[in-house]
């Protein structure tokens, strides 16, 4: 399989990581930012498509990689550090306080994957441990950018973005992105446990950065950052009173019941959201388990608030 390299800008390209599932491409991804032969990558993708990102740097020219910007651990974004560690030993990796001790030992990590993740763990591959000496702590400086870390716990606590310049790589925190022919597909990344509090401060963030590109783990950048996570922030409180209303419609509904009727709300309600119905037919069915999952974050988040 060759890869597919997308060129976004003069030194920043998209590099798309499907996996061996139908309707899992144009999903995961690696951004590569290049310096010459030197390269910065933002999350390197599971350890099953270790040897495809290594093929598409070396069609980039690529011989050095200074460093790899881990948004956060789940197994889709760092999955293969550390099969990628053996292919290029130098390279500095950037990881929040929270995630370093689960690259170094991935046991505890790897184990929770395969619980949650099920068969889907099994596809991506098990995680390799990542040598204590890889791990960078202190400033970041690429072709003489700073990359600005920005805390961004609202997919998940481990969860940080970067400010490069003119970019803004915002992993999951800003929710799943495609780019269509007409208009865009958003919806919401969040996957229990979801606190909508957290989620937004993370939004607000990236808000007060400014206008920057924003660059989606899944899948594509969009050129007006705050616009776009204004509108993401709105999206948030349409699926939150979607679900809210649902729950009070049916209270002794089958959980999967009642989420399935809010997802036909949603599709109605957020035009962002509803773009799902013009996806091709295999995204489309890769989508169905991550809305749910989506929206299982939420009915969770609720629930609490409703018994505490």
């Amino acid at each position: 399989m060759m890869p597919e390299i997308y060129e976004i800008e003069d030194d920043l390209y998209l590099v798309d990581l499907p996996q061996k599932l139908r309707g899992f491409r144009k999903f995961i991804s690696s951004w590569v930012l290049k310096d010459g032969q030197s390269a910065l990558i933002v999350d390197v993708g599971p350890a099953s498509t270790i040897r495809l990102l290594k093929d598409a740097l070396d069609e980039l020219g690529v011989e050095r990689v200074e460093y790899v910007l881990l948004t956060h651990i789940h197994l889709d974004h760092a999955g293969g550090i550390g099969n990628f560690v053996r292919l290029y030993p130098d390279v500095k990796i950037v990881v929040s306080e929270r995630g370093e001790k689960h690259l170094i030992d991935p046991t505890k990590l790897w184990e929770a994957s395969k619980k949650i993740l099920g068969s889907l763990a099994l596809i991506y591959g098990e995680i390799k441990p990542v040598p204590q000496e890889n791990i960078h702590k202190g400033d970041v400086v690429f072709s003489e950018r700073k990359v600005k870390i920005l805390k961004s716990p609202g997919h998940a606590p481990h969860h940080q973005s970067y400010v490069i310049g003119d970019y803004l790589f915002s992993g999951d925190a800003s929710g799943v992105f495609l780019q269509l022919d007409r208009g865009i597909y958003l919806r919401p990344a969040t996957p229990p446990r979801f606190i909508k509090e957290v989620y937004e401060d993370s939004l607000d963030k990236m808000i007060k950065v400014g206008k920057k590109k924003l660059c989606f783990a899944h899948f594509g950048m969009y050129g007006n950052s705050r616009k776009l996570i204004k509108m993401h922030k709105e999206q948030i409180n349409i699926w939150v009173d979607a679900v809210r209303e649902v729950m009070h419609e049916y209270p002794a509904g089958e959980v999967f019941w009642v989420l399935n009727i809010a997802k036909e709300k949603l599709i109605k309600k957020d035009k962002l959201f509803a773009n799902y119905l013009r996806l091709d037919e295999d995204i489309q069915e890769r989508e169905n388990h991550a809305i749910m999952n989506s929206l299982v974050g939420i009915y969770n988040y609720l629930k609490t608030r409703e018994s505490s």
